[in-house]
């Protein structure tokens, strides 16, 4: 079983700061992407939080981030927001065209943010969940590079490309979100398979020959499968084309990998913003009743069954605890001081 280091909300926001920091990010850099770690680190998948952030920080180092970006946002339509990263995270772009995306979707009832240039976006559920907050309904695309195939025995042209919608439930309930991939399962899970040196489930990937495996590790040097066949091809596509094809940014088969070498993922996304009706109250209080009702045959509603609402501390693998200690320049023994 792995080891967890507990730490308050408080002193785990302190060391992912410094280990941002540590790598080399500007200050908003790390502070948007600790607060998108975070919000993964209590309502998303637990390998998108802090375990995610290990990534991050290798690439701050290695170069795949710009640590110092000056990220552009234009509006070359009235509901259109364009965001171009500068190279850096995903998140911050996003953080500093909010408040007019937000704006916007309230003033003409639907808005459109794009983004070119950044790296890869993180836990995707963040964007639309920051979005549900100010009571709007969000649908989110985004690529990456190549790691999907569309068929078994093809090369891989997709990335896992994952699709996130939010709609805010009113009151102090949490929003439905929505976050999967298009590939039968997320690359991280692969990653954290082969780290743990256990077998994957049938039907996730593929080796280098094309030929399915169970071996996490022959998985990494051969492809992700989409789900449920060509219908989840058919959405990798779909996703495809809203995230690069919309945003301008490259195909994911031109995107080189995010976790080696020093090239700059630059990758693309596009979010919807809308209000969730003619007369928003209403209508959301009228979903957080279907939503119950859902509930009551049993069915899961994402981002709201099952979850408990945020405790006092934060659980963090000893093994991402002890990269982001060395990251932030703290010496070794917990808790941190």
């Amino acid at each position: 079983m792995t080891e967890e280091i507990e730490l308050s909300q408080e002193k785990a926001e302190e060391l992912a700061i410094r280990a941002c920091l540590g790598a080399g990010a500007n200050g908003a850099s790390a502070r948007s992407l600790v607060d998108a770690t975070l919000s993964a680190a209590r309502f998303g998948p637990p390998a998108l939080g802090f375990p995610h952030m290990v990534d991050y920080l290798d690439s701050f180092r290695e170069g795949r981030i710009n640590s110092q970006p000056a990220p552009t946002l234009s509006r070359p339509l009235p509901a259109l927001l364009a965001s171009n990263a500068d190279g850096g995270i995903a998140q911050l772009g996003f953080d500093i065209a909010f408040g007019d995306f937000v704006g916007a979707a309230r003033g003409f009832g639907v808005a459109l943010f794009t983004q070119t240039n950044s790296y890869t976006t993180g836990e995707l559920g963040y964007y639309v969940r920051c979005l549900a907050e100010e009571g709007l309904v969000g649908l989110a695309a985004a690529n990456a590079n190549a790691a999907v195939v569309s068929k078994p025995g093809g090369p891989a042209v997709f990335s896992t490309n994952p699709m996130a919608f939010g709609f805010p439930l009113g009151g102090d309930s949490l929003p439905l979100v929505i976050d999967q991939s298009s590939s039968a399962t997320a690359y991280i899970n692969i990653v954290a398979a082969a780290a743990e040196g256990r077998a994957i489930p049938a039907g996730w990937a593929v080796d280098e020959d094309g030929i399915g495996t169970e071996d996490p590790q022959k998985a990494l040097a051969g492809a992700l499968l989409p789900f449920g066949g060509r219908k989840g091809g058919n959405v990798a596509l779909l996703v495809e084309m809203l995230s690069a094809g919309v945003s301008g940014g490259p195909w994911s088969l031109d995107v080189p990998d995010a976790r080696s070498g020093s090239i700059r993922p630059g990758v693309g996304m596009t979010i919807v913003a809308m209000m969730p009706g003619a007369f928003a109250d209403e209508c959301t209080a009228r979903a957080h009743e279907q939503v119950r009702r859902l509930q009551s045959f049993g069915v899961f509603i994402p981002g709201v069954s099952g979850m408990e609402p945020p405790g006092a501390a934060i659980k963090i693998p000893r093994a991402t605890y002890d990269a982001m200690r060395r990251s932030a320049g703290v010496s070794d023994g917990y808790p941190l001081s």
